[in-house]
């Protein structure tokens, strides 16, 4: 889970002790203490810089530092009084080359001033066109300290998406047209590299995987089941999958993967779902079916959420009541079993998906709440559909009927209910995937992704 770490810098002409004509100092340094305070308890790691600037010197001086360390992921920008615009506007100006998100916070208040300052510099910063979130709200309201942890979150997720890779093995599966990706824009938008293999090294990796390293490989993962790992050879090759994808991750620099599954290799020697469920146990961002578009959903909930992502299908969407079922073929991280279905094994089970068989996830998704959203293209431009969503559990007694309907029982099952106008999330979708994330704070969080890459937000 991505931990911001922040520069915070106080500006105001009135400083240094000056007071009003009434005796009070322009500067409230108690509010200054409460405002820092309120970013740490919600999450963000704060780098003070300790003098409140207003000179143009003191603003060369100060966004330097800021622009030369390669830890920082945003600042703060916090108005303390008034301020001379075109004394900061220039540094500021130098210091949004390095694409480090920006927000200017202002708390109410008539003493000080300081509504005009946030104004003048929200004004300065519109003028010549620099990206910057302006929040005008008090330390102790959390919709406005949201607002800014948000948009210091997502900084750092886009911060850590550039210069990284996405590999890719093989091709496309099942005919995906909603997937494929285009380096270029991957590229220009993201700063990400698109790397491919075909199966060969990796199909030959699983091949040499020892009987010694599959055994301490089921010491670990066992953990996680309440049935034994059965014994027999699709649940070997089915391991010996999964540790061959992450040394050749290792090997090739990879940041997170797509991987075809089928046809190919889930027919010669492995379904992958098994491979896939454990990598992402693992709080690494991957999808089958070379669905780029999918690995990146899930790269962006992974990188911002404290527990494991879960992409399936929505397979069933009833909008009498805004119920979705979300059934992955084979794939779920085991660790988001529910009590009423805790995580065992199945086969794949599908022979035209995979003929060579191999182990696959069974479980039930646990209670919680958080989000649905994917990323994807609409005429070759990005948008990202996000919705609020809980996750449930239906009553036992209606458990095993509500798995039979589907036909394909033994696959995981996540039930939710979605938030939202559903007629209008089925038109705004993109793919048959969800991806579904768990943390209320994903929302705004993603909301302020798309917003800091350009991306076209479809915030339901």
């Amino acid at each position: 889970m991505i931990k911001a770490k922040v520069g915070f810098i106080v500006y105001g002409v009135h400083k240094d002790g000056l007071k009003d004509p009434l005796g009070t100092p322009f500067i409230d340094f108690e509010l200054i203490d409460k405002a820092k305070d309120a970013l740490k308890n919600a999450g963000l790691k704060l780098v003070e810089h300790e003098l409140i600037i207003a000179s143009k010197k003191e603003a060369r001086e100060c966004f330097d530092k800021f622009k030369k360390r390669d830890d920082i992921d945003a600042v703060v920008l916090f108005s303390g009084t008034w301020v001379w615009a075109a004394h900061l506007i220039g540094a500021i100006r130098d210091f949004a080359t390095t694409g480090k998100g920006i927000i200017l916070w202002t708390n109410p208040g008539s003493q000080g001033w300081r509504p005009v300052g946030g104004l003048v510099m929200q004004g300065a910063m519109k003028e010549i066109g620099l990206k910057h979130r302006f929040v005008y709200g008090s330390y102790s309201d959390e919709v406005e300290i949201e607002k800014i942890t948000s948009y210091c979150r997502a900084s750092a997720l886009l911060r850590s998406l550039n210069m990284s890779t996405i590999g890719a093995f093989s091709g496309r599966g099942m005919g995906q047209t909603c997937g494929v990706a285009d380096p270029s824009q991957w590229m220009r938008v993201f700063g990400i590299d698109i790397d491919s293999r075909d199966t060969t090294e990796l199909l030959k990796t699983a091949q040499a995987v020892s009987k010694q390293e599959i055994r301490e490989a089921k010491a670990g993962i066992q953990k996680y089941f309440s049935d034994s790992i059965p014994d027999n050879e699709q649940s070997d090759h089915s391991i010996s999958l999964y540790l061959a994808i992450k040394k050749l991750m290792a090997k090739n620099e990879w940041d997170f993967y797509t991987i075809q599954s089928f046809p190919g290799l889930g027919d010669e020697y492995s379904a992958t779902c098994f491979a896939q469920s454990m990598i992402l146990e693992d709080g690494m961002g991957t999808s089958t079916l070379g669905d780029f578009n999918t690995a990146m959903s899930v790269k962006c909930l992974t990188d911002l959420s404290d527990q494991p992502v879960y992409y399936g299908d929505l397979q069933h969407i009833d909008k009498s009541n805004n119920e979705i079922k979300i059934i992955g073929d084979g794939a779920c991280p085991p660790s988001l079993a529910s009590k009423l279905g805790p995580a065992g094994f199945a086969e794949h089970g599908i022979p035209t998906e995979g003929e060579a068989g191999g182990l696959s996830i069974k479980l039930v998704c646990k209670v919680g709440d958080g989000v649905l959203a994917r990323l994807g293209r609409n005429n070759g431009q990005f948008e990202m559909v996000i919705a609020r969503c809980s996750i449930f559990e239906p009553p036992v007694e209606e458990l095993e009927d509500r798995k039979v309907e589907c036909g394909i029982p033994f696959w995981p099952h996540g039930f939710v209910k979605a938030h939202c106008d559903i007629d209008e999330l089925l038109q705004s979708w993109n793919n048959e995937y969800a991806c579904l994330g768990y943390g209320k704070h994903l929302y705004e969080e993603l909301k302020a992704f798309c917003e800091l890459s350009g991306i076209k937000a479809i915030a339901l």
